[in-house]
């Protein structure tokens, strides 16, 4: 069984275009992404993107990059593209690491490959961390979720949840961190399943797998994964160096 990280990266982000090739202490955010995979113990890992730009700069750090189409509509897409082009197997394990998490730590990465060597009927894997502040916990772009007593996800979602009503012990909130790990031959039918109506209504695609009957295992770590999204939030990640 390989294990491959894949890094999706596109350069036309709505928010923040050319964001992998924005610089963050003299090196590039994908580069920085790629160095955080490097720092695991899985040996192949890739950056799959579309536009040369992007391809050139992994190539010159000595980075391993794949061009993809450039008709995705989402990360995952592009994942399962690289993976027939690399000709991975269905029992393969796939890590589909943002490319905007320059700071992803590297002892994560077991932790969200775990579930799936332990648990046959677990189909994804993914982290969460708690919220530790009420502004995460009202703010739609820090996606919540909330897990049944093995630790798999009942519902993701931009809203908090669960909903707190007093009197009574204040429930414990979860934030999503957007890091996925599944097998070549569960992405090959996440990715021709329909779209539900929650997946449509939240705007989270890890929801059609829910909605489908997928089970979602999460794997709750110590401290949040920040992303850049705009550029506000690379230079707030500036300031934590």
């Amino acid at each position: 069984m390989r294990k491959v990280i894949i890094i999706p990266a596109r350069y036309g982000s709505t928010r923040f275009p050319g964001k992998p090739l924005a610089l963050l202490w003299g090196k590039t955010i994908i580069q920085h992404v790629y160095e955080r995979a490097l720092a695991s113990e899985i040996s192949e890992i890739y950056v799959a993107t579309d536009d040369k730009r992007i391809f050139d700069e992994v190539t010159s750090f000595g980075g391993k990059a794949i061009l993809t189409g450039k008709e995705h509509t989402c990360g995952t897409e592009r994942v399962a593209e690289a993976s027939n082009i690399l000709g991975l197997d269905d029992e393969d394990l796939i890590i589909n690491l943002q490319g905007d998490q320059p700071l992803f730590p590297s002892e994560y990465f077991s932790l969200l490959v775990k579930p799936l060597l332990f648990s046959s009927d677990i189909h994804i894997s993914t982290l969460a961390t708690p919220i530790k502040s009420l502004k995460d916990l009202e703010n739609p772009n820090k996606v919540k979720v909330v897990l049944d007593k093995e630790g798999r996800a009942l519902y993701f979602s931009r809203s908090p949840i669960p909903y707190f009503m007093p009197p009574g012990k204040e429930p414990f909130y979860l934030k999503h961190i957007g890091v996925y790990a599944y097998t070549k031959g569960f992405l090959d039918k996440f990715i021709n399943l329909p779209q539900g109506e929650l997946e449509k209504s939240e705007r989270l695609e890890q929801l059609r797998a829910l909605e489908h009957g997928y089970k979602i295992a999460v794997t709750v770590v110590p401290k949040d994964v920040p992303e850049v999204d705009t550029p506000e939030d690379l230079e707030y990640i500036k300031t934590l160096k």
